[in-house]
């Protein structure tokens, strides 16, 4: 389930296991419905999309499951700097994000090559940094054209 496309429901049922969340109805749609997506959707958009399913979802339900989900790490939330938070299934590990800012465009960046500067600068000041995130917005090539 962890793979972008996999949208079968035991998929994610196991997947959400793994993560050590209870695989509710509600959750599995969800994370089901965000496999399908290419690069990022919003809270509004999922419920958009399971509205019509045989079985929907509610919109509290949804907003839940992607607080859970979220706070699990099974998805990223980026919020992009908008009104609403959008959301994603990316890969494992440790990653950053470009995301186009006209047309929501997701590229994942894995070779993050901030650690050491980021340790340099926050020792300078007194800091530990346990984490770091970067999501850099722009537009992509189509989107210049």
């Amino acid at each position: 389930m962890a793979e972008r496309g996999d949208s079968t429901l035991e998929g994610a049922d196991r997947y959400l296991r793994a993560a050590g969340l209870r695989p509710t109805r509600g959750r599995v749609a969800v994370l089901d419905e965000l496999s399908r997506e290419v690069d990022d959707a919003t809270a509004q958009a999922i419920h958009r999309r399971l509205a019509v399913r045989p079985k929907p979802v509610g919109l509290a339900t949804v907003y839940r499951a992607l607080h859970d989900l979220a706070a699990a790490g099974v998805i990223d939330a980026l919020p992009h700097g908008g009104a609403e938070t959008c959301y994603r299934l990316c890969g494992a590990g440790h990653h950053h994000h470009l995301v186009c800012s006209e047309c929501h465009r997701v590229v994942e960046l894995t070779d993050c090559r901030l650690g050491g500067w980021l340790a340099r600068a926050s020792a300078a000041e007194g800091f530990l940094v346990t984490d770091h995130t970067l999501e850099a917005v722009g537009l992509c090539a189509s989107c210049r054209s």
